[in-house]
């Protein structure tokens, strides 16, 4: 018979020793799996109405993996791209145990089976030139938040930097000289820089002489000279697209959140014919894969490529006639 193996010790040496000290891995990534952990903890606590400390392995088979999944989806309402977010947790934490722990090999291997759910990709959603320029306007530049908001709006639909990006930008990252660029650590602690428009280098140059508000390093801080929170640039930025909508009507059927201007940045990149590798690096992206989701979402381009086609000749095209019963089967699916 197994022994029965505590989670508690596992949990710890999984975060501490494999996590931080062997890959040392982002805090972000650290909080993500974390938050994984607790809702599952708090899952058994109801459901096997155990504490999380008095947990065993045995305890977290596929089946209970399973239906805290399910119950995910069904009770708290997650979408199943954070099902597979909090699954890929899962399946690090069993991968780690999977050497730790040998005798329970057959468990892990059945936890480690079970799949991915698919899900339907989202269109992706961006602003025209006209409604980023209206975006842009919105700001009341007579006030300090207003020539931040502005400055710090501008810098996000030219240079496409997420969000955690944009808020970690520290005044010293920004080099306003021949070949003006801001640097900063992207996704993976990846260090990239990002050349800037005439536009974007003259406002910063005219934000970097106002006034520090109580020693700040940020470049976009707070008014007490902190960061700003990832909430507070989603409220300005929905405050400034509410007043857009009287200029630019279109505004109103779109959900603007900072991602969307950094769609905006790469779709304005695809539309001056800047190749997708270059995108990719522009952006940070892992693959060149995850730029081409751009293609698809830019109706002008295809519009473009549907016009080089030769039309069909009338009368030219027969529709297939099956002469197999198979064949035929597989026709009518």
């Amino acid at each position: 018979m197994k022994p029965a193996c505590n989670v508690a010790t596992l949990i710890e040496r999984f975060f501490t020793e494999r996590l931080m000290r062997q890959l040392n891995v982002s805090g972000n990534t650290i909080a993500s799996y974390r938050d994984t952990f607790r809702l599952l903890f708090m899952f058994a606590r109801v459901q096997l109405r155990k504490s999380p400390s008095a947990l065993t392995l045995a305890d977290l088979d596929a089946t209970f993996i399973g239906a805290f999944l399910t119950d995910l989806e069904v009770t708290r309402g997650a979408s199943a791209k954070t099902r597979n977010l909090r699954l890929t947790a899962i399946r690090s934490f069993f991968r780690f145990v999977s050497f730790e722990e040998p005798a329970h090999s057959a468990l892990i291997q059945r936890v480690l089976a079970i799949p991915s759910k698919r899900h339907d990709k989202r269109k992706v959603h961006f602003l025209t030139r006209p409604e980023i320029e209206a975006v842009l306007a919105a700001p009341d530049r007579t006030t300090w938040l207003g020539r931040r908001d502005h400055t710090l709006l501008l810098v996000a639909a030219q240079t496409g930097l997420r969000l955690s990006e944009l808020t970690g930008l520290d005044r010293d990252a920004v080099h306003l000289g021949s070949g003006a660029h801001v640097r900063c650590v992207g996704k993976g602690r990846k260090e990239r820089t990002t050349p800037l428009t005439t536009l974007a280098r003259c406002a910063l140059q005219a934000w970097l002489k106002e006034p520090l508000r109580k020693g700040a390093t940020a470049l976009f801080p707070n008014v007490h000279g902190g960061r700003l929170s990832a909430d507070s640039v989603q409220s300005l930025l929905g405050k400034h697209v509410r007043v857009a909508h009287k200029s630019c009507p279109s505004l109103k059927a779109k959900s603007v959140s900072p991602h969307v201007l950094r769609h905006s940045a790469a779709m304005e990149l695809l539309q001056a014919g800047v190749d997708c590798s270059v995108i990719a690096l522009w952006l940070g992206h892992e693959s060149v894969e995850t730029t081409q989701t751009y293609l698809h979402a830019h109706l002008a381009l295809k519009e473009a490529a549907l016009a080089k086609l030769k039309p069909y000749e009338r009368g030219k095209l027969t529709r297939f006639q099956p002469n197999d019963r198979l064949l035929a089967f597989l026709e009518a699916l």
